[in-house]
């Protein structure tokens, strides 16, 4: 299920507040800033530093 543009627009990482990049293939959103990438399930961004995988170099 594709993210919707308009919320992808307003969503930021909740620990920088910096923007985030939408991996559709993997499903995630990317917060380079913090080195992190924030699953999206069902379409829906599970924004919680908890659920965030780190991001491998």
């Amino acid at each position: 299920m594709p993210l919707d543009k308009t919320l992808l627009s307003i969503l930021v990482c909740p620990q920088t507040k910096g923007p985030l990049e939408y991996d559709e293939a993997a499903q995630e959103l990317i917060s380079r800033k913090a080195g992190l990438a924030y699953p999206v399930r069902d379409g829906i961004p599970i924004m919680l530093p908890d659920e965030a995988r780190p991001l491998n170099d």
